[in-house]
C-alpha cells in the first residue's frame, strides 16, 4: 500500500506555489517601469527632409543606448512650429537651423510680430551643415558671383527659404533686381524651377540643403549644371558679422563632374533644448550620442564629420545648456 505524503510537505508545496505567484505578481507589477522611462520629444522638419532623417537617427541611438530614456522624433511643418513648441514645453529638444534660431532670438523675419520670448532655449551641439549653393548652367559662362550680372536667375517662390537666401546674397552684394536680365520667382512645386533651369529659361539658382543631393545629381547629369564658389569679400564680411552663418566647404568629387572643392556659406543645423530639461539627462544624451557617432557618420555623407563638440559661448545667440557645460567640462 503506497505511503501517504506528510501534511507538512503539502504545506511546503502550497507555500512555494504561493511564493511563485506572489513573485510573478511582483515582477508584473513592476514590469511597466521600463515603459515609464523618461520620454524625450524631438522636433524635426517635415517627413522626407534631412532634418527628420537625422532626428530619427538620433532617436534610434537614444532608444537603443540611453538607459532609462526614450526618444520620439516628431515632424513639423516648419521651424517656427518647433521653436514655439520647445519654448512652451511641448517639445524637449529640436533640430533647428542657426538662421531661424537667430531670427527667433532677435525677433526678425517670421518672428518679427510674434510676442514670444525664446530666452529659455539652450544649445546642445551642431549636427550638420545646410549650405547655400549657387547652381549654374555650364553654358552660362558664370565663374563667380559677380558673373551673375545680366543673367537670368531664379530666386524661388516669394517668402520661401530659397528666396530669402537669394535676398541675403543680394543684400550682401548690394544688388538690386535690375542687375539681372530676369529675376524669376519660380517655386519647386512640380519641378517648375528645375524645368526652367534645364530648358535654359533661367541660368542660375540658389539651392538649399545637404550634399550630395539626388535632384542635383540629375541636374548635373541631364542639364549641364555645376556649382560655383561664393568666397568673395562681401560674403566673407557677411559670414564674419552674423552668428547665423558659417563658411562651408563642399568637397571635390561630391558630384561626379565636380572637380574642385566649392566654398560657400550657410546655416548649421543645431540640436537645441529647453533649459527646463535637467542637466543630468542632457549630459547623458550627449554622452550616448557621441559614443555612437560612427553610426551617424556612416548614415550619410553630410554627417561624415559629425561629433559632439562644444561651440564658443554665445556663438548662436543663446548660451550652452547647463547639461552641455557639464558634459564638456568632464571630457
Amino acid at each position: 500500500m503506497p505511503m501517504k505524503k506528510k501534511p507538512a510537505c503539502n504545506r511546503c508545496i502550497t507555500f512555494f506555489k504561493r511564493a511563485l505567484i506572489l513573485a510573478s505578481l511582483f515582477f508584473v507589477g513592476f514590469g511597466p517601469l521600463s515603459a515609464t522611462a523618461f520620454e524625450i520629444l524631438l522636433g524635426t522638419g517635415e517627413t522626407g527632409t534631412f532634418s527628420h532623417f537625422s532626428g530619427r537617427l538620433l532617436s534610434r541611438i537614444i532608444n537603443k543606448h540611453a538607459d532609462g530614456i526614450t526618444c520620439k522624433a516628431l515632424p513639423a511643418p516648419d521651424g517656427v512650429h518647433n521653436l514655439t513648441n520647445l519654448q512652451g514645453g511641448s517639445l524637449d529638444i529640436i533640430l533647428i537651423d542657426s538662421l531661424m534660431l537667430n531670427d527667433a532670438i532677435k525677433k526678425k523675419g517670421a518672428f518679427e510680430f510674434l510676442d514670444i520670448s525664446y530666452d529659455n532655449l539652450r544649445i546642445f551641439f551642431p549636427v550638420y551643415e545646410a549650405p547655400f549653393t549657387l547652381v549654374v548652367r555650364q553654358d552660362a559662362k558664370i565663374r563667380s558671383l559677380d558673373d551673375l550680372a545680366g543673367k537670368r536667375i531664379n530666386a524661388g517662390a516669394p517668402q520661401s527659404p530659397r528666396h530669402l537666401a537669394t535676398d541675403t546674397i543680394m543684400r550682401a552684394k548690394s544688388w538690386t533686381p535690375d542687375r539681372f536680365s530676369l529675376l524669376a520667382e519660380l517655386p519647386a512645386t512640380l519641378s517648375q524651377d528645375t524645368m526652367a533651369f534645364c530648358h535654359g529659361t533661367v541660368q542660375a539658382m540658389v539651392y538649399l540643403g545637404v550634399h550630395p543631393d539626388s535632384s542635383l545629381q540629375q541636374l548635373f547629369k541631364l542639364c549641364g549644371a555645376k556649382l560655383i564658389s561664393m568666397d568673395d569679400g562681401d560674403i566673407a564680411r557677411l559670414v564674419s558679422g552674423r552668428s547665423a552663418f558659417s563658411k562651408i566647404i563642399i568637397p571635390a568629387k561630391t558630384y561626379p563632374t565636380q572637380v574642385d572643392a566649392v566654398t560657400t556659406f550657410g546655416p548649421r543645423v543645431i540640436l537645441v533644448g529647453s533649459e527646463d530639461l535637467d542637466a543630468e539627462t542632457t549630459a547623458k544624451l550627449m554622452h550616448t550620442i557621441n559614443l555612437q557617432r560612427k553610426y551617424l557618420q556612416s548614415a550619410h555623407p553630410a554627417l561624415a564629420s559629425f561629433t559632439v563638440k562644444a561651440v564658443p559661448a554665445g556663438e548662436f545667440g543663446i548660451p550652452l545648456h547647463p547639461g552641455a557645460v557639464k558634459y564638456f567640462s568632464e571630457q
